[in-house]
């Protein structure tokens, strides 16, 4: 290995020298043959050759025609995303301090990761139940409101590998529990514009999201409102409702989406 990594650190052995092919081929200015990654690398060909082999499964790497390896565009699209996301949490945040103090309850920021969300922020409100999240945890798509708002809005493809990846554990005698009451549940939330989680995930807990669409009206996020209830009740949805496209539509704004979000009020 080129790189001593820090003391106190752990070490995974096969993930350092993932990430060592990676920089080695970042640093070059060239596509790199076999014979150069192992050299440089000081690895056995055949060593080499099985970590390329699963990176390019992965589109981390990519083959030229002439069978030498440089980057893959995964990793484009992940550098995307990354800052797309830190700059989304800050430019969100004001947005969302708006939308709690319309509500009086808890709003999330949340981001799709393969068949999970991705809570990537938080804000309470100064009330007395409040929500038992934190930042950086997950939940399945299946059973939560920021879930089933980016999937309504995904194209087709996506949402077949997401339902794919499923595992439709039940949470409540509520919990969607099929792929078929999934793609119906979809369908519902493309309609009236926002999804919503009747007590899917916990008992005596109800959540409404609206997803951020970019320029070209694909998902990014989902903003939801969430509380107990008998606050949230059925005959508020609407009304809260409007309060997230409003904030999504201000979140799009600031992220130059000027396009994303339609005016109209949901009924």
């Amino acid at each position: 290995m080129r790189d001593t990594p820090p003391q106190g650190t752990y070490k995974v052995q096969a993930l350092d020298r993932a990430f060592a092919v990676l920089d080695l081929l970042g640093e070059s200015d060239v596509p790199l043959g076999l014979a150069q990654v192992a050299s440089s690398l000081s690895l056995h060909k055949s060593t080499a050759h099985r970590f390329l082999m699963v990176l390019e499964r992965h589109h981390m790497v990519e083959r030229t025609v002439n069978g030498k390896f440089r980057l893959g565009l995964r990793l484009f699209d992940f550098g995307n995303r990354a800052i797309e996301q830190y700059d989304l949490r800050d430019r969100a945040q004001p947005h969302l301090r708006k939308l709690v103090n319309e509500t009086e309850e808890t709003a999330h920021l949340c981001i799709l990761e393969q068949a999970h969300v991705i809570y990537l922020d938080k804000i309470e409100p100064a009330r007395s139940v409040r929500m038992i999240t934190r930042v950086g945890a997950s939940n399945p798509v299946h059973c939560t409101s920021v879930g089933k708002a980016i999937l309504a809005f995904l194209p087709e493809e996506r949402i077949v590998e997401v339902i794919r990846r499923t595992r439709f554990e039940r949470f409540t005698h509520r919990t969607i529990a099929t792929a078929e009451a999934l793609r119906a549940e979809i369908e519902k939330t493309r309609r009236r514009g926002y999804a919503v989680d009747d007590e899917e995930l916990e008992e005596g807990l109800r959540c409404i999201a609206v997803p951020v669409l970019d320029a070209q009206r694909q998902p990014i996020a989902a903003v939801s409102i969430s509380g107990p209830s008998f606050r949230v009740t059925a005959q508020k949805l609407p009304a809260i409702a409007n309060n997230l496209l409003q904030c999504v539509r201000g979140i799009s704004m600031d992220m130059g989406f000027v396009s994303a979000i339609r005016n109209s009020r949901v009924s």
